[in-house]
């Protein structure tokens, strides 16, 4: 009987509610960040990246993920909804409306910009983002890094501005999956759905 994604199963990608999101520094942090901002400076990014253009909606058609609770859950998981916003400082702010068996769960997060345009950092834990391809007004290839613990969780979403994914940008998220160090049985094609359209403000 195949599982149901859960608020867990996005715990990879999202985070947890801001009650859990206290986190206890230990002298091992600095280090932790460093690695972090080594692993992620490796990441490309869509040159020449215009944020004014990559704002709006988009929905996420396809996930790949080296994260143990993701793999779990992968194929219960449906396509959502990611809203992008940008600050007049120039920080990306991201929308999300998941759906799940009984409800649309909502997250946000908010990527301080770096020094490189498309690349931006979490203000509120060590995540890392990159916008690595896009046309704006069909597709993007967002890669993101989260360091949880000792663990280093790589994520790869392909997003839409409609719903579904052609084979051709399937074909381009699979060799994009295979040089990030991901393998195909660690992606998921999400299926459409319309469930939490309304949830999106």
């Amino acid at each position: 009987m195949r599982e149901e994604a859960g608020p867990s199963s996005l715990s990879c990608l999202y985070p947890a509610p801001a009650a859990r999101m206290m986190m206890v520094v230990l002298p091992s942090l600095a280090l932790t960040l460093i690695c972090l901002l080594r692993a992620g400076a490796e990441v490309p990014v869509q040159p020449g990246f215009n944020a004014e253009k990559f704002a709006g909606m988009w929905h996420v058609a396809a996930a790949a993920s080296n994260c143990s609770v993701f793999l779990k859950m992968k194929d219960g998981m449906k396509s959502s909804i990611t809203t992008i916003s940008f600050t007049p400082e120039g920080d990306l702010a991201m929308k999300l409306v998941w759906p799940l068996p009984d409800r649309c769960q909502k997250f946000e997060l908010l990527f301080q910009r770096s020094g490189q345009a498309g690349h931006y950092m979490a203000a509120q834990e060590a995540r890392d983002l990159h916008v690595m391809e896009t046309d704006y007004s069909c597709y993007a290839i967002v890669h993101e890094l989260k360091q949880s613990g000792q663990d280093a969780h790589t994520a790869l979403q392909l997003l839409t501005r409609d719903q579904g994914a052609s084979p051709q940008l399937l074909q381009r998220f699979k060799e994009l999956i295979l040089t990030l160090g991901l393998t195909e049985d660690m992606m998921a094609v999400l299926p459409k759905s319309d469930q939490c359209t309304k949830a999106v403000s």
